[in-house]
């Protein structure tokens, strides 16, 4: 039995601007869900039960049980100098949860996304804070710094990146970093995970950016192969279920945020996709 917690978040389905290109229907928590787009909006079931339904920040969105909180709140999203940049969908052979705890990971950015996101010999996470918000409900991880060669596509060099980042569900993150085309003002990168079952998901990464000059398909572009180079490390490692018990993988201090994330679904009780 799949725990409340887990059926009661916002997933997102299908992003909106494929959907006439896409199946109409798709799997979520190992149902079969179909969706339809009706007058102004969406109607979403699942063997014949009508599901709440949501279009934002790009995305179709539903849930399998009465929501037990809002899509994520993201402010920047409603700046007008923004440019929201959906990046697709994309099918990852893993747990949902390991793709959070990729996302927040800061120390393979050298060795992963090489001469991108990081480089060597710089290679060490400098140390950083954890903190719950919203009566425990997220995780954030503060004062995060990395030197990356090229932080984003608008980048012309290498800069010592400020990073934060969000946990803001089980399945859903968020990244706030410096904008090199706004000194003084963040980009915001989302990751939105749609487990299919426990071991299959759909990866659904949506961007925020103040980047005038930047084509909208070199953006796309630079997101997806950052992203694909995460999918390959995320389906060779085992267990694919993702172990809850900090003994099992053992962590290092660069894992803070980690073994945060890993104490807050087993305090939650969020058990889909975690190893027993």
């Amino acid at each position: 039995m799949i725990e409340t917690e887990t059926l009661a978040q916002w997933y997102p389905l299908a992003c909106l601007a494929d959907v006439d290109t896409l199946p109409q229907t798709t799997m979520l928590l190992g149902r079969d869900v179909s969706y339809a787009a009706v007058g102004d909006g969406w109607s979403v079931r699942t063997n014949g039960t009508v599901l709440p339904a949501r279009a934002q920040y790009g995305y179709l969105w539903t849930a399998l049980a009465d929501p037990v909180r809002d899509i994520a709140v993201i402010p920047e999203a409603e700046e007008p100098d923004r440019r929201l940049v959906c990046c697709g969908s994309i099918a990852v052979r893993t747990s949902g949860l390991r793709i959070v705890e990729n996302f927040l990971d800061l120390a393979h950015f050298p060795f992963i996304h090489t001469d991108v996101l990081g480089a060597e010999p710089q290679t060490e996470v400098a140390r950083y804070r954890i903190e719950t918000r919203d009566d425990g409900a997220e995780i954030w991880a503060v004062d995060c710094t990395f030197f990356q060669p090229q932080a984003a596509l608008s980048a012309s060099g290498g800069i010592m990146t400020d990073y934060t980042y969000r946990v803001a569900n089980p399945f859903s993150t968020l990244l706030y970093k410096t904008c090199p085309a706004a000194p003084g003002r963040q980009d915001v990168i989302a990751l939105f995970v749609q487990p299919m079952t426990q071991t299959v998901c759909r990866a659904h990464p949506v961007m925020f950016l103040v980047d005038a000059a930047s084509a909208q398909d070199g953006l796309v572009q630079f997101q997806q192969l950052i992203f694909l180079q995460d999918r390959i490390v995320l389906e060779n490692q085992r267990p694919r279920l993702m172990p809850l018990d900090a003994s099992t993988e053992i962590p290092t201090l660069a894992d803070r945020s980690s073994v945060a994330y890993r104490r807050w679904l087993k305090a939650r009780g969020v058990r889909y996709g975690a190893a027993a």
